[in-house]
């Protein structure tokens, strides 16, 4: 029987990939930064953001908003309370301004007067109170020893009629006030212990009748009856009539009505030679 040939091994190795292939386990693809963290461009920056960080991004956003406006309301709150301060100290100042422009206490307001007047003409001397009013709006005192000594005379028409300024305006069983009458003639003297400035308005406070820019007694402005006055036969022009100055020897007229029931001529003249000394 023929002897098989038998097939010798061949001595050629296999091919490195091939055996490193067959020994190397399959093992499962491990995931990189890019799938954790989102894809990078090509300088290396993260082009998405994952959603956790999103998230704290946000809520420190919203926490400085927050902190800012708090901020915001406490600075606010600050400046009006400076504002607030600020308005006080204003107001005290002229408090301060205005108690020392009267150191006797400030004027009583004409309508606040005791005894005042508020009725239709004619009114009486009404001398009762004469001093106490004298006292409330801080007119100057008659004094024993005068550093003034002068006359005005004063005259007063409602609708075109005379209406007399009585006896013994000012003065009482208590005393004399430094504006006052002794005769029914409008004849106003000004008697002041001391040198001051006398305006007509106080004189209708000493007479207690009221008298402002708008009214005399009941008679007030209503659209077709006015309140006027003239000095030395000419309209008053000098703005608020109360403080019409009781300038020595002038004569004043005050009327109230209609441009028709002013007194023509309006008096302009009085004989002041006539008054005893």
């Amino acid at each position: 029987m023929a002897n098989k040939k038998r097939r010798k091994p061949s001595n050629k190795p296999r091919a490195l990939n091939d055996v490193r292939t067959a020994e190397r386990p399959e093992t499962p693809e491990r995931p990189t930064a890019a799938t954790d963290r989102g894809a990078r461009n090509g300088n290396g920056h993260a082009t998405t953001v994952a959603p956790r960080s999103a998230a704290r991004a946000e809520k420190k956003d919203i926490a400085r908003r927050q902190r800012e406006e708090v901020r915001k309301i406490i600075r606010r709150r600050q400046r009006l309370r400076l504002a607030a301060w600020m308005v006080g100290i204003v107001v005290v100042l002229a408090a301060g301004i205005a108690w020392l422009a009267w150191p006797d206490g400030d004027p009583v307001a004409t309508e606040a007067l005791p005894g005042l007047l508020r009725t239709e003409a004619p009114w009486p001397a009404n001398g009762d109170l004469a001093l106490d009013r004298a006292d409330a709006i801080n007119l100057p005192a008659h004094g024993s020893n005068l550093a003034m000594h002068e006359h005005v005379n004063l005259q007063v028409f409602v609708h075109g009629t005379p209406e007399q300024v009585p006896v013994d305006v000012g003065i009482n069983d208590g005393g004399v006030a430094s504006l006052h009458t002794h005769t029914s003639d409008g004849l106003v003297h000004i008697e002041s212990g001391t040198v001051a400035d006398f305006t007509l308005g106080q004189f209708f406070d000493v007479w207690g009748v009221r008298y402002t820019p708008r009214c005399l007694g009941a008679h007030c402005e209503d659209g077709t009856n006015e309140l006027q006055v003239f000095v030395d036969g000419e309209p008053y022009t000098g703005g608020d009539i109360t403080e019409v100055p009781l300038d020595p020897e002038s004569v004043i007229v005050v009327t109230y009505g209609t441009q028709d029931e002013l007194p023509d001529p309006i008096p302009s003249t009085f004989d002041f030679s006539s008054i005893a000394a």
